[in-house]
Formats: C-alpha cells, sequence, structure tokens
C-alpha cells in the first residue's frame, strides 16, 4: 500500500531537497572550480602556477635539445630550436594569461575582438619568427621547428584534460 499524497513536517519543509552528488562545489574535486577566488586579480604568478606542467615540458625540452645536438657541435641550430620553444612558451603563457583576464572581467568578448587580438599576436609571433629564421639562417630553421613541435604538445597537453572533462560528464 502506497500513499502519493505526503505532508511535508516542518523540518523537510527547512531543508532544501538537493542531491549532494550532483551539486557542484567551487573549489572541490566534485565539481568545477572557480577560474578566478572572488576578488582574485589575474596575475603572470597565477599563470604560472596553473601552467607549471607546460612550462616544465618547455625545459625538458630545451635541455634536451642542448643535449643532444652540442654533442653533434650544432650549437646554433641547438639555440634556434631553443629560441622556438621559447617563443611557444611565451605565446602559450600570453594567451593563457589573456583568456585569465577575458574570464575575470566576465564580459562577453565580440567575434571582432577575439579575432583581432588573435591576429595581433600571431602576427607578431610569426614576424619575430621568421626574422630570426632568415637572419640565422639555414640552422634558423631549427627556431620554426621548435616553435611547431612546442606548439604540438602544448595543444596535447590542454586537450587531454578537456576530453577527460567532458569523459567524465
Amino acid at each position: 500500500m502506497t500513499h502519493h499524497d505526503v505532508t511535508p513536517t516542518p523540518s523537510s519543509e527547512a531543508r532544501p531537497q538537493t542531491d549532494v552528488e550532483t551539486t557542484p562545489e567551487v573549489g572541490t574535486d566534485a565539481g568545477p572550480v572557480s577560474p578566478l577566488a572572488p576578488g582574485e586579480k589575474p596575475s603572470i604568478g597565477r599563470v604560472l602556477r596553473d601552467q607549471r606542467k607546460v612550462i616544465l615540458v618547455a625545459v625538458g625540452m630545451v635541455v634536451a635539445d642542448f643535449w643532444i645536438l652540442i654533442q653533434l657541435g650544432e650549437w646554433t641550430l641547438a639555440g634556434c630550436i631553443a629560441g622556438g620553444i621559447v617563443l611557444g612558451l611565451l605565446n602559450h603563457l600570453y594567451t593563457e594569461y589573456w583568456l585569465l583576464k577575458l574570464l575575470a572581467t566576465g564580459e562577453q568578448p565580440t567575434r571582432r575582438s577575439l579575432t583581432m587580438s588573435t591576429i595581433t599576436r600571431l602576427a607578431v609571433l610569426s614576424v619575430v619568427a621568421v626574422g630570426c629564421a632568415v637572419a640565422f639562417w639555414p640552422a634558423g630553421i631549427g627556431l620554426l621547428l621548435g616553435l611547431a613541435v612546442f606548439r604540438l604538445i602544448a595543444l596535447v597537453m590542454t586537450t587531454i584534460p578537456l576530453l577527460k572533462e567532458l569523459k567524465a560528464q
């Protein structure tokens, strides 16, 4: 025998009915984490902390680059590849800082502002990279190689956590 009309008791009225497993909590592993704490301003220090794995990978790549190429007597090529990795890291960190500032404002960016910012950043990056590649030719092509390889690795390192999060949902 089941009874469908349930009158609420005073104790159940005072307590909201929530499912603990589906309620997101900011700052815990159970739910989404806020990009910035309330009142926290975007900073380069925050970006460096958030991107420490990418920075460590870049440092490892530079060390491996010099370790291998110096033994082969290719100092200029080693420096150019390392320059490309550093240029890629700076581009990555600047992009993350820009996104953090954008999220902190809470404003909805226009398509035009996003496009112009991206084109400007990539144009500066391209001019510097191609200029260095031409200045140090033929070893300068290593700068473009270092930039491309770092960008690919940074993209994979950024995509994997997003895919894991999507799979968990």
